[in-house]
């Protein structure tokens, strides 16, 4: 490949031959070099590009703002969950534009993106927090190398993560006599025993657990089957709209029903007499009320959808009975005597009084780590635990959710002292 370079005017340009295009001779040119010296190393720059990309790389004039927004339309909305569009948009608006959004994507470097990686760790974020905002970045910038071709190469490649300690999460175990405070404070016929009894007996997710319907309960067989998860959408806004107004009551939401979180994550769980029991007598009930609220009872049906990638969705909708909806109906487990909905968010008022009255650290997911930790500190096969739980991997079972009491210490103890004696006798 031909080319060189020469002084026209005050500034040196680089020039070489690109062969034949449609027939005929084309030549790359660029001036603007203040010494030969800078003009004969970009021409060997640009000669390098050509032979390893087939074609000469003319950096894009987008802004970073911009980049961004299109980034989100092309690939996030037609690839990406709900909930994790909403995460990312939050990255971007949160973080992303207010440090670079003016800036030409074309002028993001390595060395400016490692001091940004470098400053996050510096203002005491947390290490999910820095990996969040760093490797929404990183996936951007890949796409715009591939297939956008606005930079030829991510400078986030060469940034270093910086090293930041994992703070452990507080994961509360609740003590039986906790326990039992809470349930008593929560008895039958509250909005919110059912509900704690799941968790507590299950172990299951909150979103699991407040997606369950009677259809996925087997009474006879005591076994739950766990083949979806709620999530709580706004309808009819932009995901951009939901970030920029999060908080207020000007757009409508609506819950969900969608897949569980993960393959795994669907199982179906045996359970024992105390929570047979419970949910034998909430069924009752809930025929009672159904029968004593009349036209005036709330029921639930079932309204399909799309969403943004053409994926059936299934929206709750709350209605009157009196109504007579022509939709299919949905029979919640977690409900109000009323018939009406209890979700995540009408569970914060029980996580609040035991909080603030029981002086308790809870939160919906201490249920699910206390289930975990009673039955390893009992003996239960660990296979068995992560089955139950839904995790893909059992180091999560293990790392997460399993950690050293005194009870294991105190056993493993016991079993060492019985080998001995065993030995002994033999």
């Amino acid at each position: 490949m031909t080319g060189g370079t020469r002084k026209r005017g005050a500034t040196w340009s680089y020039y070489f031959d690109l062969g034949k295009i449609d027939g005929k001779r084309q030549k790359k040119e660029k001036g603007g070099f203040k010494t030969k010296k800078e003009a004969e190393t970009a021409l060997a720059k640009a000669i390098n590009e050509y032979n390893n990309a087939g074609a000469v790389f003319t950096p894009s004039e987008i802004t970073v703002s911009d980049y961004l927004d299109q980034w989100y339309d092309l690939y996030c909305k037609p690839n990406l969950k709900y909930s994790t569009q909403v995460a990312y948009l939050q990255i971007i608006e949160g973080h992303l534009k207010p440090k670079y959004g003016k800036y030409r994507l074309k002028a993001l470097t390595s060395a400016i993106l490692q001091e940004y990686a470098n400053d996050l760790k510096m203002h005491g974020l947390a290490k999910s927090s820095v990996v969040g905002i760093l490797s929404v970045l990183g996936a951007s910038l890949d796409y715009a190398v591939e297939p956008m071709h606005y930079l030829s190469v991510n400078p986030m490649r060469y940034v270093k993560f910086p090293k930041i300690e994992r703070k452990p999460r507080e994961r509360i175990v609740l003590a039986m006599e906790d326990w039992n405070r809470i349930i008593e404070r929560f008895p039958v016929g509250s909005r919110f025993h059912i509900p704690l009894m799941i968790g507590f007996y299950t172990g299951l997710r909150i979103s699991e657990a407040f997606g369950l319907t009677w259809d996925d309960i087997d009474l006879e067989k005591r076994e739950l089957t766990v083949n979806k998860q709620i999530v709580k959408r706004n309808f009819g806004a932009d995901v951009r709209k939901v970030v920029e107004k999060k908080g207020k009551k000007e757009l409508r939401s609506s819950w969900y029903f969608t897949t569980p979180k993960t393959p795994s994550s669907s199982r179906t769980i045996k359970f024992g007499e105390t929570l047979y029991q419970a949910l034998k007598q909430e069924r009752t009930e809930q025929m009672k009320n159904e029968l004593k609220y009349g036209e005036y009872y709330t029921i639930h049906v079932i309204k399909k959808e799309l969403d943004e990638k053409g994926n059936e969705m299934q929206r709750i909708v709350p209605v009157q009975k009196c109504l007579q909806s022509t939709l299919p109906r949905v029979k919640l487990v977690c409900i109000a005597e009323d018939g009406e909905y209890t979700s995540t968010d009408t569970f914060k008022y029980c996580a609040r009084i035991i909080h603030k009255e029981l002086l308790l650290a809870f939160d919906y997911h201490s249920l699910r780590h206390t289930h975990a930790t009673i039955l390893i500190e009992s003996g239960a096969d660990v296979k068995d635990v992560q089955t139950r739980l839904g995790h893909a991997n059992i180091q999560t079972t293990l790392q997460t959710y399993v950690h050293d009491t005194e009870a294991m210490a105190n056993r493993s103890v016991d079993i060492f002292e019985q080998a001995i004696e065993q030995k002994k006798l033999s």
